[in-house]
């Protein structure tokens, strides 16, 4: 058995998201355990728990609410990878490796909320 979620991409990207996100929050430094550590860990973990909660009993317009926190959890995880290369915390490859699976997680969830009625 299965929930739905666990089947759509967008949820899986989502998950890795998080999983990418909390290992690279966990190398910033210790002072900013409780900022932005903290901040970006449960951005990126938004993505995936947003895309589950609103697939369950939603009805389409309802799903395309929680489609939308989902999107713009993305948009403040890429505003924490522009904090982070800013402090430089990150490096500019890393930035652009996970600024380019925000873009390209976004964009999926965006066409993905589109064709739900």
């Amino acid at each position: 058995m299965k929930f739905k979620f666990e089947g759509l991409l967008i949820w899986q990207k989502g998950m890795d998201l998080g999983e990418n996100m909390n290992e690279l929050a966990d190398t910033f430094p210790q002072k900013e355990i409780y900022n932005l550590s903290s901040q970006v860990k449960r951005a990126s973990d938004s993505v995936a728990l947003n895309i589950s909660e609103g697939s369950i009993l939603q009805s389409g317009p309802e799903f395309r609410k929680f489609l939308g926190y989902s999107i713009r959890s993305i948009a403040e995880v890429v505003t924490c990878l522009h904090k982070a290369k800013r402090r430089k915390y990150i490096n500019e490859t890393t930035f652009e490796t996970y600024y380019k699976d925000c873009f390209d997680i976004m964009n999926m969830t965006i066409a993905f909320r589109d064709k739900i009625k």
